[in-house]
């Protein structure tokens, strides 16, 4: 017997969709029962964003549908909301591609500093798609997009999106803690939280300089060695940021 869920004679219309590529934002399309699609442009494997794996806990056809999926993915569940958090931030923003563009590029940074940082990759990169989340209120009910208010009314979007996608308490808890202050941090801090800030810290100077008032080289290279609070941040921001200014003649 299959699970009703899956099986096609019980499929209505939508069964079939496209969605888009959160790397380089080509459309795949989806049967509802696939686990997983590659993209034909960019490679990038993508988890059915439609399919709720929490079913697995209790349904009796749960090895059926996960036995599709790579074991690694079965061993690390939280970080297949990755794909559909990315999604719904861009649906959150709308056509504000200024702020959609800012949290893929700090996600992609910060994907790469927590792997060789050892990091939570689920929480990193989750935390990274959704912590300017709560500029959006911030701008609509105070006219500002300052840190504080930022930090104010981010947790409450943020956890909004992860629970209505069945993220599990605790990741919610630690993403929101992490959007909540994300601008300033404490004396003592996680792993997580540096890799997202690390990320978030370059991104900011690059986009300065791609406005044409980045600062100088030494500037740079003071605050890449007191300001980053990881190793592999230091090194990202010196390719990212030092050969920049090489290539524009920032001294």
């Amino acid at each position: 017997m299959r699970c009703p869920g899956q099986d096609s004679r019980y499929w209505k219309p939508g069964a079939v969709f496209e969605v888009e590529c959160p790397n380089c934002g080509s459309a795949i399309e989806f049967f509802k029962d696939e686990t997983k699609r590659k993209c034909r442009k960019c490679g990038h494997t993508m988890v059915n964003p439609k399919m709720d794996f929490g079913c697995a806990a209790y349904c009796k056809f749960a090895a059926q549908c996960l036995g599709e999926l790579p074991p690694e993915l079965v061993a690390q569940r939280g970080e297949l909301l990755k794909d559909r958090v990315a999604l719904e931030m861009k649906k959150y923003f709308g056509k504000d591609f200024k702020r959609i563009g800012h949290a893929t590029k700090v996600a992609r940074y910060a994907e790469e500093i927590a792997k060789k940082e050892g990091a939570d990759l689920a929480v990193v990169v989750i935390a990274a798609y959704l912590h300017d989340i709560g500029i959006r209120d911030a701008e609509r009910l105070h006219g500002s997009s300052s840190p504080r208010l930022q930090h104010k009314f981010g947790p409450p979007a943020a956890r909004e999106i992860l629970r209505g996608l069945g993220a599990a308490d605790p990741l919610v808890d630690e993403v929101c803690d992490i959007i909540g202050h994300h601008h300033w941090p404490r004396a003592e801090e996680t792993k997580n939280f540096k890799c997202l800030y690390d990320a978030d810290l370059i991104v900011n100077l690059e986009e300065e300089m791609k406005r044409g008032n980045g600062r100088s080289h030494h500037t740079l290279e003071r605050i890449i060695a007191k300001a980053m609070l990881t190793e592999t941040g230091r090194l990202l921001a010196k390719q990212v940021l030092l050969a920049q200014g090489a290539e524009t003649g920032e001294s």
